[in-house]
């Protein structure tokens, strides 16, 4: 079972921790055992209630017979209920994503719910979905267009500028309205025009998102009135994340709850001081940006960036007993583009190698991320993915599965 809790969360500024929890449960059982007490004065080796029983158990546990052995028959009842939760409490796995713009993290969340559940998205999400793919394509175009203008491209044909109104004008797409038909030759003009085709080549200096061309080359699918988004189309649709989200799924004995924060830097103060010592961290950087700007900062570097990042996360005393996982993303995107695109161009002039072997050049910053980690005994787990790739994403999880399982050992009760 899967449950994403769409509202965002706004974390408080000063959050239940563990030391309240504990406040909070020591109250109530101080109550419970005067309770007990009062009732079974006899019984030596009762215990506190755990908070987790209702008031049905409580109420059928302690209204019953006041006699010695009928008393230590509830407090044993008790006991196994209080073992009962505490293994329940113990098998879920706090696990947070962070990463930073453009990593792909959202498309893990969708993965999750592809894998570990049944039936995946709902037939009113992928409605929904519709109106994010029409947004995605427009502000592509936008983007482009625009970069052309800084560029000094223009287009090649002159009937394509006869486009740009219905381009740049707003269109609010209702969540069961289809595309409307007259986009289709506006979008089919934009793609085959060399001058956009030469701005997007490009992209890498105006941070293009890299679902662009998956759209582009199914349009006759996506501007129909049939169209309904497959699972793939999902996962290659662009949400910006805000704010902090949670979704929880089973995975085996284990229910994970995987928080995803917003990856851009306004974001990121609210990090921190919300999740001390989960269990585990996990870290996505898009590989492929190595010669890709920000989209908050067009003169910096998304890798440079994901290093610096992970740099302060990995050493960061709040995460000292949480596992590190790393995923280097969009490998399939860095193994096209490192032929044509060398690494020592965009300021990783240390490579030494050939810089257009994908092999040579992934390990070399794989390398980059794990030799940030000070703390040598500390192991960081660290994987290739593509997270558009849902097997490679299963086999990756399973891997993640089992080291959590293993490095939990003694907290996970089964």
């Amino acid at each position: 079972m899967l449950t994403t809790r769409s509202s965002f969360f706004v974390p408080a500024k000063h959050p239940v921790d563990s030391d309240t929890r504990s406040f909070r449960t020591v109250k109530r059982r101080a109550s419970l055992e005067r309770h007990r007490h009062s009732r079974y004065s006899d019984v030596h080796d009762a215990r506190p209630v755990h908070p987790l029983l209702t008031t049905a158990q409580l109420l059928s546990m302690c209204l019953g017979s006041r006699e010695n052995g009928e008393a230590k028959k509830r407090s044993r009842e008790i006991d196994a209920l209080i073992h009962r939760d505490e293994k329940s409490m113990t098998k879920v796995v706090k696990l947070l994503l962070l990463g930073a713009g453009e990593s792909g993290k959202s498309t893990i969340l969708k993965q999750m719910r592809l894998i570990y559940t049944k039936d995946g998205f709902t037939q009113t999400e992928k409605e929904e979905w519709r109106v994010i793919i029409f947004n995605n394509i427009l502000d592509g175009l936008r983007m482009t267009i625009n970069a052309m203008e800084d560029f000094g491209i223009t287009f090649e044909y002159e009937n394509t500028s006869a486009h740009l109104p219905i381009i740049m004008q707003e269109k609010d797409l209702r969540p069961y309205e289809p595309i409307p038909f007259e986009y289709l030759r506006a979008f089919k003009d934009m793609w085959s025009d060399s001058g956009i085709q030469k701005a997007i080549q490009r992209g890498n200096e105006f941070a293009l998102h890299d679902n662009l061309a998956y759209f582009f080359l199914d349009l006759d699918r996506l501007i129909s009135k049939e169209f309904i988004p497959t699972d793939q189309d999902v996962l290659r649709a662009r949400l910006r994340t805000t704010g902090i989200t949670e979704t929880v799924f089973d995975l085996g004995n284990l229910q994970y709850r995987m928080f995803d924060v917003g990856g851009q830097r306004s974001e990121r103060k609210k990090w921190i001081h919300c999740f001390e010592n989960v269990n585990a961290l996990m870290f996505l950087a898009a590989i492929s940006g190595y010669d890709q700007c920000l989209a908050e900062d067009k003169d910096g570097n998304q890798m440079q960036e994901a290093l610096m990042l992970w740099e302060s996360i990995a050493n960061s005393h709040w995460f000292k007993k949480s596992s590190l996982i790393l995923f280097l993303n969009k490998i399939d995107l860095f193994r096209k583009k490192v032929a044509i695109s060398p690494i020592t161009k965009f300021g990783f002039s240390d490579f030494q190698g050939d810089t257009k072997d994908p092999q040579q050049t992934s390990k070399y910053f794989m390398d980059k991320f794990v030799g940030l980690n000070r703390n040598p005994s500390r192991e960081v787990y660290s994987h290739f993915t593509n997270a558009t790739d849902t097997d490679l994403l299963k086999v990756t999880m399973a891997s993640v599965q089992d080291m959590i399982i293993q490095k939990n050992l003694q907290k996970l009760v089964f």
